[in-house]
C-alpha cells in the first residue's frame, strides 16, 4: 500500500467550531479504546524500566485535549510513574486548560535545551514529510533529556478497512473524512526506523501495538 498525502481537516480547523469539537471527542474516543493511549504509556514504561527513573517531565506535542497524556498520567500513577505534563498544540482553540499548556510550531520547539525528560507525540509525525520528521525528532532531542516517544499509526490496508468499520462510530465528518487520510499518509515501521536512524539520537527502538499502532522511542544519550 503505497503513502498517499491528502490534507486532513481537522490540520487547519476547516469547520465550524461545534465540529471541530466533535472530531476531537472522535479522536479521545480512539485513543481510549483503539490503542492511542495504551501505546504511550508503553512506552513510558520502557523508558521508566530502562532508566530505573519514576518521575518525568513530559512534554506532549501537537498534544490537542490532552487526552493520551491524562490517560497516561492516570495509569502510570497507579505503577508509580509520575508525569508532570506540559502540552503544546498550533491550535490554542484545541487546548483544554488540564494541563500547562502552550501554543507553539512543532518543528521550532520553543523551549531551551534539556527542559523535559521525554518528549513525545501521538499521530503527529504522520502528518510530517520525511524530512520534516528528522527535523521534528532532532529538535525534540535538543530539547528532551532521555529520549523522544513517537506513537503513530501504522499503514496496512487491513487498517484502512477497520477505520471505514469503524465509520459508524465517528460523530464528525471531519473525522470520516481524516481517519481514512491518517492511515494513507502513515508510515511502516520499516519506513519510520530507516527515516530515524537518520537522526541524531543516540540509538531507536521501535516497536507494533494493539491495532496497527508502532512506538518508536529515540534516546538522547
Amino acid at each position: 500500500m503505497k503513502r498517499t498525502v491528502t490534507a486532513e481537516l481537522l490540520d487547519s480547523d476547516a469547520g465550524p467550531p461545534g465540529e471541530i469539537a466533535s472530531s476531537l471527542a472522535d479522536l479521545r474516543l480512539v485513543n481510549r479504546w483503539f490503542g492511542g493511549s495504551r501505546t504511550t504509556i508503553d512506552l513510558i514504561r520502557t523508558v521508566a524500566a530502562r532508566t530505573g527513573q519514576k518521575e518525568f517531565s513530559y512534554l506532549d506535542v501537537a498534544g490537542a485535549s490532552g487526552d493520551v497524556a491524562s490517560a497516561a498520567s492516570e495509569n502510570l500513577r497507579r505503577h508509580g510513574i509520575k508525569l508532570a505534563v506540559t502540552l503544546l498544540d498550533k491550535n490554542p482553540s484545541h487546548l483544554n486548560g488540564k494541563f500547562r499548556a502552550v501554543a507553539g510550531d512543532a518543528l521550532a520547539l520553543p523551549f531551551a535545551d534539556k527542559s523535559f525528560d521525554l518528549v513525545a507525540c501521538s499521530t503527529f509525525v504522520h502528518h510530517l514529510e520525511p524530512d520534516e520528521i528528522l527535523q521534528f525528532v532532532n529538535d525534540a532531542l535538543r530539547v528532551a533529556r532521555k529520549a523522544v516517544l513517537i506513537n503513530d499509526l501504522r499503514r496496512h490496508p487491513m487498517h484502512l478497512a477497520l477505520v471505514y468499520a469503524g465509520f459508524p462510530l465517528f460523530r464528525s465528518r471531519l473525522t470520516r473524512h481524516d481517519a481514512p487520510a491518517s492511515v494513507r499518509r502513515s508510515y511502516t515501521p520499516e519506513e519510520l526506523q530507516n527515516l530515524l536512524s537518520k537522526s541524531r539520537a543516540a540509538r531507536v527502538a521501535i516497536s507494533r501495538h494493539y491495532l496497527f499502532r508502532m512506538g518508536a522511542i529515540a534516546w538522547a544519550q
